[in-house]
């Protein structure tokens, strides 16, 4: 692994306080910010739909950043990054690439959730000398079951959001029980804690390419999944509307080195948040393997 001598020292600190920097991208600016240990393998962090940096939990990312160096970024077009949102995830991937090695990386982990989990296993499978270890959250193989909907649950259960004044990411990544309402909560409180230097909101284009990438994923011929040779932790809640929960245990089996985090239960597509202590810790555990 090596490092620009551009890339800022990353310090340990608390996510809600690290700084947000930019990284020029063939001469457009991606945003990121960086923690953690300036040691070590960098453990990059790919984004769900519509997210932006301040859309990962603290929780997660100030605890995977105890022992790993972190690095979260929005993608072209996202948030404060500069371009337009491609709609394939192909594209997304190689940009993922690009922002990689502007930041002088030659190895690197990939953490990716839900259509960061889509963006990770096609970097895994064509640079596989580029990425060393994955962990897969909430996300599905191309062609997977259900996937292919995830464009109708979001407008519904966003348009559920107007009606009932809620965050919509209380029904699309918790379940609609006593459990998952308080995780939900307690998450969204969490995102809260970041107060100065947020990021931009995603616009309306970009989160309508990502929904067409999805789509498109969804609806590609079954994946090939016995290319991506790196080792794999795969995990998610057990009721995942968004991504379907048999995506994640497919994953797993097919997968030539995949391991499966045993499905959290009454838990949804944030199953990582709502048990962000047992997957921080399993994750700790897998990379230092």
């Amino acid at each position: 692994m090596s490092a620009a001598s551009s890339s800022p020292t990353p310090t340990p600190t608390s996510y809600a306080r690290t700084p947000t920097r930019s990284v020029s991208v063939r001469g457009v600016d991606f945003v990121y910010r960086e923690l953690g240990p300036a040691d070590g393998v960098p453990l990059i962090l790919l984004n769900h739909l519509s997210a932006v940096l301040d859309n990962w939990d603290p929780r997660v990312v100030d605890g995977l950043a105890a022992r790993r160096r972190v690095i979260t970024y929005d993608n072209r077009g996202v948030g404060a990054s500069g371009g337009s949102t491609p709609d394939t995830i192909e594209a997304m991937a190689r940009d993922t690439v690009l922002f990689v090695r502007a930041l002088g990386f030659d190895r690197v982990d990939l953490l990716g959730l839900s259509m960061g989990g889509f963006i990770a296993q096609v970097i895994a499978a064509r640079e596989p000398q580029l990425v060393r270890k994955v962990i897969l959250a909430g996300t599905g193989p191309a062609g997977g079951p259900g996937i292919d909907k995830v464009t109708r649950i979001t407008v519904k259960d966003i348009l559920r959001g107007v009606v009932t004044r809620n965050d919509p990411k209380q029904y699309l990544f918790f379940p609609d029980t006593a459990v998952g309402r308080r995780a939900a909560h307690a998450f969204l409180d969490r995102l809260k804690e970041r107060t100065d230097d947020r990021d931009k909101a995603i616009s309306v284009s970009s989160f309508r390419a990502q929904l067409k990438a999805i789509h498109r994923w969804g609806l590609q011929a079954p994946a090939d999944l016995s290319r991506i040779h790196q080792p794999v932790l795969v995990a998610n809640g057990e009721s995942d509307r968004m991504v379907p929960s048999e995506n994640t245990l497919d994953l797993a089996a097919r997968l030539p080195r995949g391991e499966l985090e045993p499905l959290y239960p009454d838990a949804g597509h944030g199953g990582i948040f709502q048990y962000h202590d047992r997957f921080v810790a399993r994750a700790l555990e897998f990379l230092a393997a």
